[in-house]
């Protein structure tokens, strides 16, 4: 017997554990896909008013609203079901897990991901403290599952499959590899829950990231359709002049406009990969790239310039591998290394990079977001400055930071 009507998007998160109770009860659901617009049908506002997903409504008439509100109802839907606890308090620890999930959790990372995919408008210190909000939340999962297997009891419950539909969203758009490797028992209960067939029959299948899908970057704005000018009328025939001399193609890099270098960057990179003494690498690096006079080659100490706004050590990280990837314009003409000093809530971020031509600009502009970075041109005759470089590129010495001392804690190579 048919029952009901449940108004919902494809792998909409809060929708997740409501779809899997339906299918371990034998509940005879018609899921209609509400459309992404403002608009909504008359049969979808009776089950809510403002036209806002999930929403339920019975062959019986009985129309219900919020998603948990419909995730238990769903659930009791079963007289014997084990899902929503044995006792009082376990029933009520799963009300506090699913509404912790759904507005501590969700809420955060909805609105982060949605400023980094211009649905929402971008603002760098909201975007930061949505990030920072979503990891905090997840912190309170990561401890309360350092000792035990479930959110509630000794055996799966609705908690369990509601907050893995809300937090299956943060490891498929933010929790890398590192993330995971730092929140091993918030992995291993996600593990564990997504494998479970009440969940994998119905959840969106995901493959856990090597790196963030986003960072936090404004979006690009999509390109405005050139407007039509108004057709001239055509001149008057005239002699037709003498053919003028075609034009050079423009290089596609304002550094194919130099003239080549004598020693390709290339030769360093695979001297830096293949060499396994580093001082005797650095001593390759110095003797045979050119910096002198006018030079090919100009060296460059790159320091972030919001450190102070630095969290955790993996975020820095990831930050540094989104502003490789979006130098990947300038790959060519371009190596260095990044990395995060410090520890957790006290790092800062530096680097050291070779690049052609004597001008840093026309490299690193192809990143949007190289204004966030200071730029400080070294002099390759100055023992310091050459010891600089070395120990970045060594990635075993740390650095001094208003006379402190902080230690190399992770970083990424671009070449």
């Amino acid at each position: 017997m048919p029952f009901g009507t449940l108004y919902t998007r494809e792998n909409n998160s809060r929708s997740t554990a409501i779809k899997a109770v339906a299918k371990a009860n034998n509940l005879d659901i018609n899921v209609v896909e509400v459309p992404s617009t403002p608009e909504a049908t008359p049969e979808h506002l009776k089950a809510n008013g403002l036209g806002k997903i999930p929403a339920f409504v019975g062959e019986d008439g009985f129309a219900l609203s919020e998603a948990i509100a419909i995730a238990v109802y769903f659930t009791s839907q079963n007289e014997k079901t084990t899902l929503l606890g044995k006792t009082k308090q376990d029933y009520a620890s799963i009300l506090k897990w699913l509404s912790f999930s759904n507005t501590e959790i969700l809420c955060a990372l909805g609105d982060w991901h949605g400023r980094l995919t211009g649905r929402l408008p971008y603002n760098k210190k909201t975007v930061e403290e949505n990030q920072q909000a979503a990891l905090k939340a997840v912190g309170v999962l990561e401890a309360h599952l350092a000792n035990t297997t479930y959110l509630v009891g000794e055996r799966i419950t609705l908690a369990d499959l509601f907050v893995a539909g809300i937090a299956q969203r943060g490891f498929q758009w933010f929790f890398d590899k590192q993330f995971r490797e730092e929140h091993p028992h918030v992995t291993r209960w996600f593990e564990t829950i997504r494998n479970q067939e009440i969940f994998s029959s119905v959840a969106e299948k995901i493959e856990l990231l090597e790196t963030p899908a986003f960072t936090n970057t404004p979006p690009k704005k999509p390109e405005q359709p050139k407007k039509e000018q108004p057709k001239k009328e055509a001149p008057k025939k005239e002699a037709a002049p003498a053919p003028a001399a075609e034009e050079a193609p423009k290089p596609k890099h304002p550094i194919e406009a130099l003239p080549k270098a004598s020693m390709p960057l290339d030769e360093w990179k695979r001297t830096y990969s293949n060499e396994k003494d580093h001082d005797a690498a650095m001593k390759w690096f110095f003797e045979n790239m050119k910096f002198d006079g006018e030079g090919e080659y100009s060296l460059w100490k790159v320091d972030y310039k919001y450190n102070d706004e630095l969290t955790l050590v993996f975020m820095s990280n990831n930050l540094i591998g989104g502003f490789n990837n979006r130098l990947e314009g300038s790959r060519k003409y371009l190596f260095g290394c990044a990395a995060v000093y410090g520890e957790n809530n006290a790092s800062v971020i530096q680097g050291a990079f070779v690049i052609r031509g004597q001008d840093y600009l026309p490299v690193f502009d192809v990143a949007p977001d190289y204004e966030s970075y200071s730029f400080t041109k070294l002099d390759p005759t100055k023992e310091e400055d050459r010891q600089f470089v070395s120990d970045n590129w060594g990635w075993e010495k740390g650095i001094v930071v208003d006379g402190k001392e902080l230690p190399s804690a992770d970083g990424k190579v671009f070449k």
